[in-house]
């Protein structure tokens, strides 16, 4: 991978992103934004795409424990198809099963005490779909 790529961790409440090095080696965290409505924060990312001047995005979808589309999936899905009509960079969907769990682990490995660990892992969940991506891409 050549350019920054923008990850999205898309909730019900709020969207986590993360962006990788010039290299897109690493994933960073980035921000959070409140959920407003699906064009609104396709709109976000798209403007997040172009300030941080990245080759892709890539959107986190949660398949089921079968590898399926379910709802959350599909909220994704409707998600990226979004963001593609607001910018022309493009956008691609990566499984994002077990980021919230992998982001929670790592907070308490790095030693970050109970109470601080049950704020919001939407950041975090970012970089770790991210990493994943650019480890499977490299």
């Amino acid at each position: 991978m050549n350019g920054r790529v923008l990850a999205v961790d898309p909730g019900d409440k709020r969207l986590g992103m993360a962006v990788s090095d010039p290299l897109g080696m690493i994933a960073n965290p980035l921000t959070v934004i409140d959920h407003v409505s699906r064009m609104i924060d396709a709109g976000v990312i798209a403007q997040l795409a172009s300030d941080h001047e990245v080759v892709l995005i890539v959107v986190g979808q949660a398949l089921d424990d079968e590898g399926e589309v379910g709802p959350r999936a599909r909220s994704a899905q409707r998600l990226a198809e979004a963001i593609r009509q607001q910018t022309a960079t493009a956008v691609e969907l990566w499984d994002e099963s077990g980021s919230t769990h992998t982001a929670r682990s790592t907070r308490f490995e790095m030693g970050v005490s109970r109470k601080k660990r049950s704020g919001h892992l939407d950041e975090l969940a970012a970089t770790v779909i991210l990493q994943s991506y650019l480890d499977a891409h490299v």
